[in-house]
């Protein structure tokens, strides 16, 4: 069990631009014996977090500056340790409540009791320091996962909700996503949450053998049923009768294949290779790919029937680009899972470490992350990971939104130095300068406010 330090041994940040909330709330900690620190800007407090991260960050959800969510999630970027309680107001107590599992330890609705203020204090360091160990970034992954599965961002999220649906209905299911993606983490998400969650979960790469023993791997063979089957042998199908048989790649399954397959599906059972009498079966399958099913099937490459008996349901897995939201989670999620397995403390993953990774492609996906981090602490001399433990190759490379956003900064600039050019030639007339850019007098008015162009 670990011991919850004194009050003098413990560090807090209050964030809020209130003023007179901050130095409310400053006073009472410090009349408790805690160190604290205000703050009513917000840049400047994640400045501080990164020098030296606090315990506790009291932080206001509505910041002229900043989102208190959005800031949240840099915080546990930087140290995921913190505990974080939002201040809001009432209109704000529902926001609030999806934040926490988002990472927010817990919320304060203005205006609030000294007593509620001190008592979500003591269980934070409570829950920070308690009996089994379990860390406020431990809390925030579980709050973040489906079984193995991490993530927070939206489009997961929905993934997460389309797992809970299926999964106890016993229909096939196709899972598409990028290589790397997780594809048979939700499948074995689905057979862990099912009827079949007892009964076995065999794998099958349909693309790692050749045409001639895909058949014999499936349904096994008889004694005698080629040359050198000197014995029975099960196929994939009766090891797991009665559970999930998970069909990864299944877009490279030969064609002759596939009409067997079908006709397994049909029937609900099958024959081992030489043999003389059907067997039953009682499987559930999963079916995995990278592949655009549809244009497989259009270019002949794949059955229409046998595709629809395997797609009852469609889950989409996003690829990482669009899940900037998980990144920090995912970073934490395998710092903790391969410090454990090299014998080492979990590092401190800083800003630095993550924000270069926020604007890279990951054409590997979650894959390539977690290789990234393992290189971190592998070449790593210290308990941390920063800027100088990611590879030389990834941040050499200028990902597409990098070259997107000086696209669009050089077009801003252009805009601006045509519409000043023109806004000066006219005398600073806006009626003859909107008329020579063929704009009305409110959007010149508005491209005036934005660009700041003396004059206006």
């Amino acid at each position: 069990m670990s011991k919850i330090p004194s009050p003098e041994d413990v560090r807090i940040f209050v964030v809020d631009d209130e003023v007179v909330t901050v130095r409310r709330v400053v006073q009472v900690l410090k009349n408790d014996g805690y160190r604290v620190t205000g703050f009513t800007d917000a840049p400047e407090a994640m400045s501080e977090v990164g020098k030296s991260p606090p315990d506790i960050i009291i932080m206001d959800v509505h910041l002229q500056d900043a989102d208190g969510v959005e800031l949240m999630q840099r915080v546990h970027g930087l140290a995921p340790n913190i505990a974080v309680i939002l201040i809001t107001g009432y209109a704000s107590i529902e926001h609030a409540v999806q934040a926490t599992k988002k990472g927010a330890f817990h919320y304060l609705a203005k205006p609030f009791k000294i007593r509620e203020l001190r008592r979500l204090v003591g269980d934070a360091l409570a829950a920070k320091y308690d009996a089994v160990g379990q860390n406020v970034e431990e809390r925030v992954l579980k709050k973040a996962c489906f079984d193995e599965i991490i993530g927070s961002s939206p489009v997961m999220l929905d993934v997460f909700n389309l797992i809970s649906k299926i999964a106890p209905v016993d229909c096939h299911v196709v899972i598409q996503g990028e290589s790397g993606t997780g594809k048979e983490l939700v499948a074995r998400a689905l057979h862990k949450n099912s009827c079949r969650a007892e009964s076995p979960f065999v794998s099958f790469n349909c693309g790692a053998f050749a045409e001639e023993l895909v058949a014999n791997e499936l349904f096994g063979h008889e004694k005698g049923a080629f040359t050198g089957a000197a014995s029975s042998k099960l196929g994939l199908l009766e090891t797991g009768n009665g559970g999930t048989v998970f069909l990864d790649e299944v877009a490279e399954m030969p064609l002759s294949m596939q009409v067997k397959l079908l006709r397994v599906i049909q029937e609900r059972n099958f024959m081992r290779v030489g043999g003389l009498r059907s067997l039953p079966l009682d499987v559930r399958f999963i079916s995995a790919t990278n592949r655009d099913m549809e244009k497989m099937i259009a270019e002949g490459e794949f059955r229409r029937d046998l595709y629809f008996r395997l797609k009852v349901v469609l889950v989409k897995i996003p690829p990482l680009r669009e899940r900037g939201d998980d990144i920090s989670l995912l970073c934490f999620h395998f710092a903790k899972k391969i410090s454990e397995r090299f014998g080492r403390p979990v590092p401190t993953i800083t800003e630095g470490f993550i924000k270069p990774l926020l604007g890279y492609e990951f054409p590997g996906n979650v894959r390539e992350l977690e290789h990234i981090v393992e290189h971190a602490i592998a070449l790593s001399e210290k308990n941390v990971l920063d800027v100088s433990n990611l590879p030389e190759e990834l941040l050499s490379g200028r990902s597409r939104r990098d070259v997107e956003d000086d696209v669009i900064g050089s077009l801003k600039k252009l805009e601006k130095n045509h519409i000043y050019e023109t806004y000066r030639s006219t005398g600073y007339n806006q009626s003859e300068t909107a008329r020579i850019l063929g704009i009305s007098r409110t959007t010149l008015w508005r491209r005036l406010k934005e660009f700041d162009i003396p004059g206006s």
